[in-house]
């Protein structure tokens, strides 16, 4: 071969190079773009229907839960000062907006089908309609935040503590968590003096742990009720925030309440010195003024009662932070935040024709 045949094959070997990064560069942009819009993925929510075959039941299950898991999308984006404003998007179609969906697991028979999915939605498309209806939103992330799940006394242990952390979606959070375990080197000294917010104690956690943003949750059981306390630093400064819970038949019930709720805590701090939040660090966990947090299983008979139930929770006064934690064809759990405390919001869904009564420590919510 030539000298002017070797210029030619270096200069096509060359060119190639170019035109295969010119291929890849839209895949890193797109991944790039993926990372960044991480939050826009509703992560391990659980779905279930029922129909004349499994096939037309999974159909269901997804359509419903996107619908669903679109709604616990604006409600991780938007600030609580901003919810009403979310009544305008009702109709507003969650499978157009769906950018892809993954199987978490799954089970079938014959006519019902129960799993659980991830529901990624297209970020651009979900910033377009906030913006063109003038919602206000947070989607940047905080830094990731590490968080040691502690339970002090009986009643549970800490792998109880920690796997109910885990059943939340903390990767996609706008406060995303690196959930650790209580190392067994961390002596029972340590625990309480983190308890009693010492600032020796917490040293020695960041220290095990090596984290500049790091929480301790530290949950303890007494007296019929469940106290929670949030300890450390988080992305927006120091942090101590203390919740007490009643504590009913169904202690599991009352330990997902508290996590979830801490979880929303920690993501309102951050959308409120982001901007765009207009109010407040969002809900706190101090027991103030009669306001509880309730976790409530919905019964209905179809998607049209649903829809009816959901919206009249929707416009009952004095309610806040309403989200859709799990759906089915029957059932729903939600949660949500009452300032007027629970026997009032009783008597407050009975005037809309609803019912809301304490089956052995959890609220099931039906209509008459």
């Amino acid at each position: 071969m030539g000298t002017d045949d070797t210029s030619v094959s270096a200069g096509l070997r060359q060119c190639g190079r170019f035109l295969l990064l010119a291929f890849m560069l839209p895949a890193l942009l797109a991944s790039t773009g993926h990372a960044a819009d991480t939050v826009y993925t509703i992560g391990n929510y659980p779905v279930e229907a029922s129909a004349e075959n499994a096939v037309a039941a999974k159909e269901q299950a997804i359509a419903d839960g996107q619908q669903a898991a679109f709604r616990s999308l604006l409600k991780r984006l938007v600030p609580v000062t901003q919810y009403p404003k979310l009544q305008k998007l009702a109709s507003v179609r969650a499978a157009e907006l769906v950018e892809g969906v993954k199987v978490r697991s799954e089970r079938n028979s014959r006519t019902d089908y129960i799993a659980s999915f991830d529901f990624a939605f297209q970020a651009k498309s979900v910033r377009d309609l906030l913006r063109r209806e003038g919602i206000a939103f947070v989607d940047e992330q905080a830094p990731t935040l590490t968080l040691v799940a502690v339970w002090r006394g009986p009643g549970s242990d800490n792998a109880a503590w920690t796997t109910v952390w885990r059943g939340l979606d903390l990767e996609n959070a706008l406060t995303p968590v690196n959930l650790q375990p209580l190392r067994p080197d961390i002596g029972a000294e340590a625990v309480e003096g983190i308890a009693r917010a010492e600032p020796s104690a917490m040293r020695a956690f960041a220290g095990t742990y090596a984290a500049e943003h790091l929480v301790v949750a530290v949950a303890q059981q007494e007296a019929g009720k469940l106290k929670l306390l949030l300890v450390g630093r988080d992305a927006v400064g120091p942090l101590y925030l203390e919740r007490t819970y009643r504590l009913d038949a169904d202690a599991s019930y009352t330990r997902e309440l508290s996590a979830v709720i801490a979880l929303r805590t920690l993501e309102g701090r951050w959308k409120a010195i982001k901007g765009g939040s207009g109010g407040s660090a969002g809900p706190t966990l101090s027991a103030a003024g009669g306001r509880v947090d309730l976790l409530i299983a919905v019964e209905f008979r179809g998607m049209a009662e649903w829809q009816d139930i959901s919206r009249k929770l929707s416009a009952t006064p004095g309610v806040d932070e309403l989200d859709v934690a799990g759906l089915s064809a029957r059932g729903a759990r939600v949660t949500l935040r009452y300032g007027g405390g629970a026997e009032q919001l009783v008597g407050e869904l009975a005037r809309q024709g609803l019912v809301l009564r304490n089956n052995g420590g959890t609220w099931v919510l039906s209509s008459r």
